[in-house]
């Protein structure tokens, strides 16, 4: 592939803003796309991916790259990806031999996997023989999965759209609303998005939904809502029937829902901020099903949200910790005697999963409920981003 100087000054730029300005790498490359209208889809493309593989790889490629120089540093990612450098200036300080040797003689597994030190040890602490191949599956790039609105057509329906239109897509066993893109594009753009025809959502996140056994005409309770997906997808499998009290702390959050839900025909999802206590004590036993898509590290999709690896520490995930017991601890008061409620995160980590479940299930306020059953999605076994799911009834 030939390479460009404006495209590559793209990814500086982008990357700058990243790890010197401390901003998140989706809303970086959105804004840096919409800086320059005269790229086209491929100039594009080559800018996203390779900001967000520079991203993923920041650790390893810092290591090998002869000095912090922006230029320097592309190289060392261009060569690593079996590449070779054109002969301009900007690279004569760049020795694939030397680098390719400085490689091979890596045995750090951190480096290699370029995660911080502590990250690697939490892993091997928390999932023993099975960190290495999770982080591993987790440093690839993650697939573009859809999720079929069912209120207005089925999925093969969906299939044959996209098809008609040149996207091709393909199924798995066992997401009965999923489609999974064959090659990477803008599906944005397409009409059937426009239509609400679909969502884009990891399949391991459309489990999320389902496992809450939801059903035409109930009250449902999203109360971590956030932007919505989830939410959008109980209002599927309701039929459009029913309630769904969709909750957050953020108003701007509830109002992507609202935008969402306009799309995809839904009018049975009623928006309300979380204010304080006081809000949750209002809503005692009024929900048939309540989710708890709490706050969690995202050490679980890490493959499409690659600067995580940076933005985390030892100290936010135990802050993040603290939250999700918070939540427990108060929210499933607003769960009826015989509903069920799932909390769910998009954590590998036993310390958020597994272990919140127990310690709620042995304090006071979880009592009254008890486990049905709980899943935990690994990456490297499943293909999609680790999550952990538990469905719990209250007697």
């Amino acid at each position: 592939m030939k390479l460009h100087n404006n495209t590559i000054r793209g990814v500086h730029s982008a990357l700058e803003a990243i790890f010197e300005e401390g901003q998140y790498a989706d809303k970086v490359i959105e804004r840096t796309l919409k800086s320059n209208p005269k790229w086209g889809a491929r100039d594009r493309s080559f800018i996203a991916e390779t900001t967000y593989e520079m991203v993923r790889w920041w650790r390893l490629i810092n290591y090998l790259s002869p000095s912090k120089d922006y230029w320097d540093l592309f190289g060392t990612y261009w060569l690593m990806q079996g590449n070779e450098l054109p002969p301009w200036e900007e690279f004569a300080r760049i020795n694939p031999e030397k680098l390719k040797t400085r490689y091979e003689a890596l045995e750090k597994p951190a480096l290699l996997e370029s995660i911080p030190d502590w990250m690697q040890e939490l892993g091997e602490k928390e999932l023993g023989d099975k960190w290495a191949p999770e982080i591993h599956s987790l440093n690839e790039e993650a697939e573009v999965v859809l999720r079929v609105n069912t209120l207005k057509m089925n999925r093969e329906q969906l299939k044959n759209r996209l098809a008609a239109d040149g996207i091709r897509t393909y199924i798995v066993k066992g997401y009965p609303d999923a489609l999974i893109l064959e090659e990477r594009q803008n599906i944005f753009r397409n009409p059937a998005f426009k239509e609400g025809l679909f969502e884009v959502q990891d399949a391991s996140s459309q489990l999320v939904a389902a496992a809450l056994a939801v059903e035409p005409g109930m009250r449902v309770i999203d109360a971590c809502a956030g932007a919505g997906g989830k939410t959008l997808h109980l209002a599927a499998l309701m039929e459009n029937k029913g309630k769904i009290l969709s909750m957050d702390l953020g108003e701007w959050k509830l109002q992507q829902t609202k935008l969402r839900a306009r799309r995809n025909g839904i009018d049975i999802i009623e928006r309300k901020v979380i204010e304080g206590s006081k809000t949750i004590k209002r809503l005692k036993e009024s929900a048939d099903r309540l989710l708890l898509d709490v706050p969690c590290s995202g050490m679980g999709v890490l493959r499409r949200n690659p600067d995580t690896k940076w933005k985390l520490s030892p100290e936010s995930i135990a802050q993040v910790q603290e939250t999700q017991q918070e939540i427990l601890q108060s929210y499933p008061s607003m769960l009826k005697k015989g509903g069920q409620m799932v909390y769910a995160t998009c954590s590998i980590l036993p310390s958020e999963n597994e272990k919140q479940i127990q310690k709620f299930l042995n304090s006071e306020a979880g009592k009254e409920f008890e486990l049905l059953e709980e899943q935990r999605v690994l990456a490297h076994e499943s293909g999609f981003d680790g999550f952990y799911i538990a469905r719990l009834m209250k007697k």
